[in-house]
C-alpha cells in the first residue's frame, strides 16, 4: 500500500534506526488512509472432486494463463513458471497469487471504502469463474481444505515454499497444514502516527479472536469433522512460536516502532534473495546479517527490500509493515469477503469507534486475551473471557463498527453506507451460529455424513 524507492531498497542498511524509519516512513494522513483486502480460495476438480495440480490441462498454470489471456493480466514468471498475475490498469493494481497448496489468492489494490472492495471482489470472482469453468475447475469458500490429505495436496513451483516445506516441521507439528491446505481473508489498513499504529495494533489484537470466532469456518480435516469450529486458526497455535500469536510485548509500556522492530530482529529468518534465486538461510539471524556474519553470505549485509521481505515471514495475528494486516479470519463465500473489512474499518478508521473499541479491550489481562485465542477456534462464539461470552462481546463490536461506517458516510448508488456488508455477521451473532456450526448441522443431518456434498454447497 506504499510506493518504494528502487535505489532506497536495495542500498545495504547502516543501523537499526534505518529499520525503525522504514516501518515510521508507513504513516499516512487520514485522507490518505485506504482499504487492501486479501482472500484466498481452494480449488477442486469438478468431476472428481480432487484438488487442482499445477501443470496439466486443467491446472492452476492454465487457470492463471487463461486469466492473464483473457483479461489482460500480467504474468509473474519464476524459474519458467507462472506463479502470479499482475493488474497493469494502475500502479498500485491487485495481484493475484498462489499459495503453497494452490489456494488462488487475490491481493487487492488500495482502495477507498467498502463498496469499492465489493465490486473489485465480485470483478474478481466472475473473471476466475469464467476461465475455471472452461476447465471444469471450482473453487471452495471455506477456511481449510475438508477432504484431501495433506500428502495429496499439490504442491506450487515456489522457492519460497520450498524453503518454508522444509522448516517447518523443526519448529511446529501443523506449520504444512497451514501452508498447504488453509485459507484466510484479510484486510491491510493504514495509520496516521506511532501512537495511532499503536492503539490500533492493541485493539486489533485484542478483538482478533472474535473476528475469528464470527468467521469460524473451517470445520472438516480428512473429510470428517476435526472437532474444532476454526481449525485455521488452531493452526497457528503449533506452527512455529517464534513468528505467531498475539504478541504481549504490544501491551507493555513503551511500545512502538522501535519494539515491533526488535521483535521482528529475533524471529528467525526464512530466505534471502539474490540474483533471481532465494537462499535458503531458514532459522539464521537477522542480526547477525546487520552484522555481515550471516553463513550463507559472510561479510555482506542486507539491504532494505531483505529487511522488507523478512517482515513478510512473521505472522502474528496483527502484522506490521508499512500497514497493519488484520490476519484471524476464515475463508469464506463472497459477503463474508466484504464483511471483514467492513468491520476492521468500522472499528479503526473512526476515531470515535477506535477510541470505543479500545475502551472495550483495554482492561482485559495478558491472560484473558491468551485464553480467548486458545478457546474460540474450539469453542467460537461460546469462549469466553471473564464472565463475558464471545458472542455477546462480538455483538458489542459489531456496533462500534457498525457506527464508525455510518460516521464515514460512504454511499454507494443505491444510498446504502458501508455498514450494510456487516449484515452476515450480524446475523451470525444474533442467532449464535458459526458458518461451521452451520456446515456441520449439514453433515450431521441432510448430507448422512457425505463430506462431498460440501462441494456443491459452498462452492463459488
Amino acid at each position: 500500500m506504499l510506493a518504494q524507492d528502487e535505489d532506497a531498497i536495495a542500498r545495504p542498511i547502516e543501523s537499526r534506526d534505518e529499520l525503525v524509519a522504514y516501518l515510521e516512513a508507513g504513516c499516512k494522513p487520514r485522507t490518505d488512509w485506504r482499504i487492501g483486502t486479501e482472500h484466498e480460495k481452494i480449488g477442486f476438480r469438478r468431476d472428481d472432486l480432487r484438488p487442482v495440480p499445477y501443470e496439466n490441462d486443467r491446472s492452476i498454470q492454465a487457470l492463471l494463463e487463461g486469466v492473464a489471456e483473457r483479461f489482460g493480466w500480467e504474468q509473474v514468471m519464476e524459474a519458467g513458471n507462472v506463479v502470479a498475475l499482475k493488474d497493469p490498469c494502475c500502479e498500485h493494481g491487485g495481484n493475484i497469487t498462489l499459495e503453497p497448496g494452490g489456494q488462488f489468492e487475490l491481493s487487492g489494490a488500495p482502495l477507498t471504502n467498502i463498496h469499492e472492495t465489493a465490486t473489485e471482489v465480485s470483478t474478481h470472482l466472475r473473471q476466475v469463474r469464467e476461465v475455471a469453468e472452461a476447465l471444469n475447475i471450482g473453487f471452495l469458500a471455506i477456511g481449510f481444505s475438508p477432504k484431501w490429505t495433506l500428502a495429496e495436496t499439490p504442491v506450487m513451483p515456489k522457492q519460497r515454499y520450498k524453503i518454508m516445506r522444509r522448516y517447518m516441521p523443526k519448529v511446529g507439528r501443523l506449520g504444512r497444514d497451514m501452508m498447504f491446505r488453509s485459507a484466510t481473508v484479510q484486510v491491510n489498513l493504514d495509520f496516521s502516527s506511532e501512537a495511532d499504529m499503536v492503539k490500533k495494533l492493541r485493539v486489533g489484537l485484542a478483538l482478533q479472536p472474535l473476528a475469528t470466532a464470527m468467521f469460524a469456518n473451517s470445520p472438516f480435516t480428512d473429510g470428517k469433522p476435526n472437532g474444532f469450529l476454526s481449525y485455521r486458526s488452531e493452526l497457528w497455535r503449533d506452527t512455529d512460536p517464534d513468528r505467531t500469536g498475539m504478541l504481549p510485548f504490544a501491551f507493555e509500556d513503551g511500545m512502538g516502532f522501535e519494539r515491533y522492530v526488535d521483535y521482528a530482529l529475533d524471529v528467525p529468518m526464512y530466505f534471502i534473495k539474490r540474483g533471481g534465486e532465494q537462499l535458503d538461510v531458514a532459522g539464521e539471524s537477522f542480526r547477525d546479517f546487520m552484522e555481515g556474519r550471516l553463513p550463507a553470505l559472510p561479510g555482506e549485509r542486507p539491504a532494505m527490500a531483505d529487511w522488507s521481505d523478512h517482515l513478510t515471514t512473521l505472522f502474528p495475528e496483527v502484522r506490521l509493515k508499512h500497514f497493519l494486516e488484520m490476519r484471524g479470519a476464515d475463508s469464506g463465500p463472497q459477503p463474508r469477503l466484504c464483511a471483514l473489512p467492513a468491520l476492521w474499518v468500522g472499528l479503526m478508521y473512526d476515531q470515535t469507534s477506535l477510541d470505543a473499541a479500545w475502551d472495550m479491550v483495554k482492561k482485559w489481562t495478558h491472560e484473558q486475551r491468551e485464553t480467548l485465542r486458545d478457546e474460540v477456534p474450539r469453542h467460537g462464539l461460546n469462549a469466553r473471557v471473564g464472565r463475558h461470552k464471545v458472542g455477546t462481546l462480538s455483538r458489542e463490536m459489531l456496533a462500534i463498527a457498525r457506527h464508525g461506517l455510518q460516521a464515514r458516510d460512504f454511499r454507494d448508488a443505491d444510498g446504502n453506507d458501508e455498514s450494510s456488508y456487516l449484515e452476515p455477521l450480524e446475523t451470525i451473532v444474533a442467532e449464535n451460529r458459526t458458518p461451521a456450526e452451520w456446515l456441520l448441522e449439514k453433515y450431521h443431518g441432510e448430507w448422512d455424513g457425505d463430506i462431498d456434498h460440501l462441494f456443491e454447497e459452498i462452492a463459488y
